[in-house]
């Protein structure tokens, strides 16, 4: 088969295109046929040698993906070959013709949902998912703010947070961003570049401010997020690129939260709980996965410089 591979860490010009033995399902593992693979900010970081939970090089990238099942191994009892499937995390890496899985990295797809959409779940949705409601403990009746709305993890926070019964305020820096926000289900959208955009959100929630934010870029943002949060309001912090300083008495007086996430540190039951409700979000339509750009697998590396552009709305994706 063929697979993206890394020989050494570095700019996405490392992405080097293979041909590589074909996988072998052992114990409890399966192996899926990828139909499309998710391309993630993370994916990036991983591959620059920047990040914590560094792979052993070589390696193929790549954490999200959707295909069908072509082999399964010894012992595995709820998938088989044919299955329509997206997958979160595998053993292998998505960045390729075929993934070998743990059984449980492979969730149902249902129908209607179109394997670029399927790629499109395990990093947004989970950290959305994560951001909201296992960290942030989000409840309906509360009004969220989701910085960066237009982007995979924000549209999945917008479209999980309404299902949920939360306000949703979203934000975004283009006219086209904003529409697709409006489009998925958020009540009101911000324009992000707009000097004093935040200061609209104490008219916006009659004065109580919001009871929590997820914060893509907590660098530019966090000073600001603390001063618009309700008592007991959290901030949820999902991306950041550098340092910032705040004033800790702008959390005092509210008894707010700051809360980092990172999917790397959700517990198996953790996992389970989230893609019960992806798969059960897919079936209803509450979850519309948002795909904007596919590119063929051999460009990889157009694919990372492209996912760090501002203005990319929804998910880009790899097809094989």
């Amino acid at each position: 088969m063929k697979a993206i591979r890394v020989a050494q860490f570095g700019p996405p010009e490392v992405l080097a295109l293979h041909k590589v033995a074909d996988l072998e399902p052992g114990p409890g593992q399966v192996v899926v046929t990828v139909k499309a693979a998710g391309v993630n900010p993370v994916d990036t970081y991983i591959r620059s040698g920047q990040y914590k939970h560094a792979p052993e090089l070589p390696y193929t990238p790549g954490i999200d993906g959707a295909g069908v099942i072509a082999a399964v191994g010894p012992e595995v009892k709820h998938r088989r070959v044919g299955d329509r499937v997206y997958v979160a995390w595998s053993v292998s890496g998505t960045y390729g013709e075929q993934v070998l899985c743990t059984e449980f990295q492979t969730h149902p797809l249902p129908d209607g949902i179109t394997f670029s959409q399927g790629a499109a779940i395990g990093v947004p949705y989970g950290a959305a998912y994560r951001a909201l409601f296992q960290r942030a403990h989000a409840c309906a009746g509360e009004t969220v703010l989701v910085h960066g709305a237009s982007g995979g993890v924000g549209l999945g926070a917008v479209q999980l947070a309404r299902a949920a019964g939360l306000r949703v305020i979203g934000t975004a820096g283009t006219d086209q961003g904003r529409a697709l926000v409006q489009a998925q289900g958020a009540h009101l959208v911000l324009n992000h570049h707009e000097p004093g955009y935040l200061d609209k959100l104490a008219g916006l929630t009659c004065g109580k401010g919001v009871d929590v934010i997820l914060e893509m870029l907590a660098n530019v943002n966090l000073a600001k997020d603390l001063t618009v949060l309700a008592t007991g309001g959290r901030v949820a912090v999902i991306g950041s690129r550098g340092r910032i300083e705040i004033d800790p008495r702008d959390a005092m007086g509210r008894e707010a939260s700051i809360l980092g996430v990172t999917l790397f540190n959700a517990t198996p039951q953790d996992l389970a709980s989230m893609h019960a409700a992806f798969v059960a979000g897919l079936e209803n339509g509450t979850l519309r996965p948002v795909v904007s750009r596919e590119l063929p697998l051999a460009e990889a590396a157009a694919a990372h410089h492209a996912v760090m552009e501002a203005n990319t709305l929804g998910k880009i994706v790899l097809i094989p």
